[in-house]
C-alpha cells in the first residue's frame, strides 16, 4: 500500500537553493570576514614590498642641496656614510700653508687638468678637513694658485665627498693622482686634532683657478626586482585566501545537495 502523507524530501533535509544561500549562513559570513582580514594583511605586505623596491632605488639623501655645518652632518674620525655623500656643507677655519698638494689627472667637463687641495683647520674644535679649492688645465697653474689662497679665517662652502682609495701613483714634487685622506694624513707635518674621513669640493675657487665640477647625486630609480617578486607573491596569497573561502562554501553546498539526494533515495526505498 502506498502512503500519501509522507512529507516531501525538502522538509526532511534542508536543501539550499543555491551556493549563495549557503554563503549567507552566519558561519560562512564569519569565515568570509576572517579571509578578508587575512587578504588585507597580505595586500598590505605586497604594498610594503613595492615601496621597498622603489626606496632602494632612490638617492640616499634627497636634501643634499641644503647647506649644513660640516660638524652637524658628520663627526671627525667617523666612517664615511652614504647618507652624507654629496651633501653641501660649510666649515670655517684656516688653511695650513704647509699642507697644499697638487692632484693630477682631474677632469673638468671632460678636460684634463689638476686640482689644488689644502688642509683646513676648523676654528671651533681644531679638526682638519681636506678642501679642493679649484681646478687648472695645467699643473703649474694649480701650483701657482697656492699663493692666492686666503691666509686668514675663511668659510668654505662645498660638497662633501668620500676619500679616494690610496694609490701607488705619481708623488713627484708633491703631486698626487688621488685625494686619499689616509695618505695625506701621513704626509702632514704638524697634525694636531681629528680628521674628517671625506673631503670638501669648494663651490668657490681661489683666484687663478676654475670651479671644480661637482654635481648633485643623481637619483637611481631602478627597481629592486626581488622585492617586486615578493609583492606579487603576497597579492597571490591574498587572492588565494578569498578563493579558499569560495571553495569551502562550494564544497558545503555540494555536500548538502548530496546529503539531500541520499535522503531522497532512502525515503524512496523505504516507501
Amino acid at each position: 500500500m502506498t502512503r500519501t502523507d509522507d512529507p516531501p524530501v525538502s522538509s526532511v533535509v534542508d536543501v539550499p537553493a543555491s551556493m549563495w544561500e549557503v554563503a549567507r549562513r552566519p558561519r560562512w559570513i564569519a569565515m568570509l570576514a576572517l579571509c578578508l582580514v587575512i587578504a588585507g594583511i597580505f595586500a598590505w605586505l605586497g604594498h610594503w614590498q613595492i615601496e621597498r623596491s622603489v626606496e632602494s632605488g632612490q638617492e640616499v639623501n634627497p636634501e643634499t642641496e641644503t647647506v649644513k655645518v660640516l660638524s652637524d652632518v658628520v663627526e671627525p674620525q667617523s666612517p664615511f656614510y652614504d647618507r652624507v655623500g654629496g651633501q653641501m656643507v660649510e666649515v670655517t677655519g684656516r688653511f695650513d700653508p704647509d699642507d697644499f698638494r697638487v692632484v693630477v689627472d682631474r677632469y673638468n667637463g671632460g678636460d684634463p687638468g689638476s686640482w689644488l687641495i689644502g688642509r683646513l683647520v676648523d676654528d671651533v674644535d681644531g679638526s682638519s678637513v681636506v678642501v679642493a679649492v679649484g681646478w687648472s688645465s695645467d699643473e703649474g697653474g694649480a701650483e701657482a694658485a697656492e699663493s692666492a689662497v686666503p691666509t686668514g679665517t675663511v668659510t668654505v662652502t662645498g660638497r662633501y665627498m668620500p676619500s679616494d682609495q690610496p694609490s701607488d701613483g705619481d708623488f713627484r714634487g708633491g703631486r698626487e693622482n688621488v685625494v686619499s685622506v689616509p695618505a695625506l694624513v701621513n704626509e702632514w707635518a704638524d697634525l694636531d686634532g681629528d680628521v674628517y674621513s671625506g673631503y670638501v669640493v669648494s663651490a668657490d675657487p681661489v683666484d687663478g683657478l676654475a670651479a671644480i665640477d661637482s654635481v648633485a647625486p643623481e637619483s637611481d630609480r631602478s627597481l629592486n626586482w626581488l622585492n617586486v617578486f615578493y609583492a606579487i607573491e603576497w597579492v597571490v596569497f591574498a587572492g588565494f585566501a578569498i578563493f579558499l573561502w569560495f571553495r569551502l562554501v562550494r564544497d558545503r553546498f555540494e555536500r548538502d545537495v548530496d546529503e539531500a539526494e541520499e535522503a531522497r533515495l532512502e525515503g524512496a526505498t523505504a516507501s
